[in-house]
């Protein structure tokens, strides 16, 4: 997920695929626990897990709403994602472009916590094969690069693993160093950096491997 140009605070609790221009945000923890880190870690976690029905099924409702505005991403015409990514990626993942960006109502869903995410304005989020794109972002092949890595994490996790696997690198790491953003980032600087094209799918899926063996 891109916030938007005007959003100055972001709080990264959300397990789903996020990119972030400018500073890097902050992750908030409480002033006192009664448990020690990592316990609290697998209790949030198993709370995200009780959850989870109730996230997929917003999410699933969300994409079938917005099905008849969805376009591949080889119709965008992009010059160098064909450079990184597979002809099929490109005509299989979908996007759709809105004039604000989907989140899940976590209030309603019973995580409160995550509430400040729900509410905030971004400029792309990816469920699945589809990412959502605030219309400023549209033409930003950056940033459909960064989409696409995750498009590419939740196709080899599966959409349980990939969720568990950020709510858990986000409890563990924060935001930037969860280990799903950290993967994009590096890979979506290569890219900016005019980096030489190489299969960036294979990369993905054995570092996934490396990290979920």
């Amino acid at each position: 997920m891109t916030p938007s140009a005007n959003a100055e605070t972001i709080v990264n609790q959300w397990p789903g695929s996020v990119n972030v221009q400018g500073p890097v945000p902050y992750r908030r923890e409480p002033a006192i626990s009664p448990f020690p880190r990592r316990q609290r870690r697998i209790m949030n976690l198993a709370k995200f897990l009780s959850r989870l029905p109730l996230i997929t099924n917003w999410m699933n409702r969300t994409l079938a709403d917005n099905a008849a505005h969805a376009r591949p991403v080889a119709d965008f015409g992009f010059v160098r994602l064909p450079l990184f990514f597979s002809a099929d990626l490109l005509a299989n993942t979908k996007v759709i472009v809105v004039a604000r960006v989907p989140a899940p109502p976590f209030t309603a869903i019973g995580l409160p916590e995550f509430s400040a995410f729900g509410n905030g304005d971004y400029s792309g989020i990816t469920f699945k094969d589809t990412y959502f794109l605030q219309t400023s972002q549209a033409s930003n092949e950056s940033v459909h690069f960064h989409e696409l890595v995750h498009v590419v994490q939740w196709a080899h996790l599966g959409v349980e693993r990939f969720l568990s696997a950020y709510a858990a690198g986000l409890e563990e790491n924060g935001y930037r160093n969860n280990p799903m953003e950290a993967m994009a980032y590096e890979l979506q600087d290569y890219f900016d950096r005019i980096g030489q094209p190489h299969d960036v799918e294979t990369s993905i899926r054995s570092q996934l491997n490396q990290l979920h063996r």
